[in-house]
């Protein structure tokens, strides 16, 4: 009888779940980068670079390309100037248009985000905004996810968070309104996909319209596969879907939950990292290294982790 084939680790290519070739290959990854002027310890840590190798496979110069092509995309777009200059003073506009915003944790930790795609008119939005500062905004908002929520919620939780629970309302949004905001949809897509790669771990859609297949049929295509499947489809019913993830309290109610911030939840930033940045706790680093200890000593249990399809389980 052949010799039982080993399960593959669900969590390989994480902290603390390295291979001996994973290990080499990351080192090598630095070495690499840094003779090219593109890796700075102080600054860029193992769990952002295990991000773009895990996105492109462990394949190193799959994975130089995207990370260079990030650090290059970051400096044009000067996105460390408006993390820290930007002022979005029409947020309160923007929300009664386009809402989209970060409430609370899931029952793994993770930053919620909620975006309601149906309300989104973007001749009406743009009289109010430009597409370059919702771009900003947008960017800006990803890097407070990377550098401030993430950190603050890994410090919570004891152990690393890499990911965002997502919830799109597509409540209202017709086959016609979809073409409209087509173009839009697909450019901050394609922002977070090739500059903050690995960072879905959950995402939900709901109040899916009729029709919907043929355009989630487009936006597949438009998805790596890992990406596609962590993505659930609830439609009109989804209350108990999301109430398996999220408790009742980090819901907004217009959601189903309970939660009704005194200035609304789409405008009160209400979680764990409200008025915090990431310097004040933990870094990603030293939480990694944490996670590697756990695993290479016999007979201690290792934290709880993500999996690739978005289900966090004990290491």
């Amino acid at each position: 009888m052949p010799a039982a084939v080993p399960p593959k680790d669900p969590l390989s290519g994480h902290p603390g779940h390295l291979s001996v070739e994973q290990t080499h290959i990351l080192e090598k990854f630095k070495k690499e980068l840094a003779e090219e002027g593109f890796y700075n310890p102080e600054k860029n840590d193992d769990p952002a670079l295990l991000r773009f190798l895990r996105a492109r496979k462990f394949d190193i110069p799959k994975a130089k390309i995207m990370w260079i092509d990030t650090q290059k995309w970051k400096e044009s777009f000067k996105v460390d100037e408006l993390y820290e200059t930007f002022e979005y003073t029409e947020k309160a506009e923007v929300d009664k248009l386009y809402p989209k915003f970060y409430h609370k944790i899931d029952k793994d930790g993770r930053p919620i985000y909620v975006e309601q795609l149906g309300k989104l008119d973007l001749t009406k939005l743009y009289a109010v905004t430009t597409p370059e500062r919702q771009m900003q905004s947008l960017v800006v908002e990803y890097e407070k996810f990377q550098r401030d929520r993430l950190p603050i919620c890994s410090d919570l939780a004891g152990h690393l968070i890499e990911t965002s629970c997502t919830i799109m309302d597509l409540k209202n949004v017709g086959i016609s309104q979809f073409w409209k905001v087509k173009n839009y949809v697909q450019e901050a897509a394609a922002i977070s996909q090739n500059n903050y790669p690995e960072s879905m771990g959950k995402f939900y859609i709901i109040n899916a319209p009729w029709g919907f297949s043929t355009v989630w049929s487009l936006v597949k295509g438009w998805l790596d596969e890992a990406t596609v499947a962590k993505i659930h489809v609830l439609g009109s019913d989804y209350k108990k879907g999301l109430l398996e993830q999220i408790p009742e309290d980090s819901l907004p109610s217009f959601l189903g939950g309970s939660c009704n911030c005194k200035e609304g939840c789409s405008m009160s930033d209400a979680g764990p990292w409200k008025g915090k940045t990431g310097s004040s706790v933990k870094s990603r680093k030293t939480l990694a290294e944490e996670a590697q200890k756990d695993v290479s000593i016999e007979g201690k249990e290792a934290p709880a982790i993500e999996a690739t399809n978005g289900d966090v389980v004990k290491a």
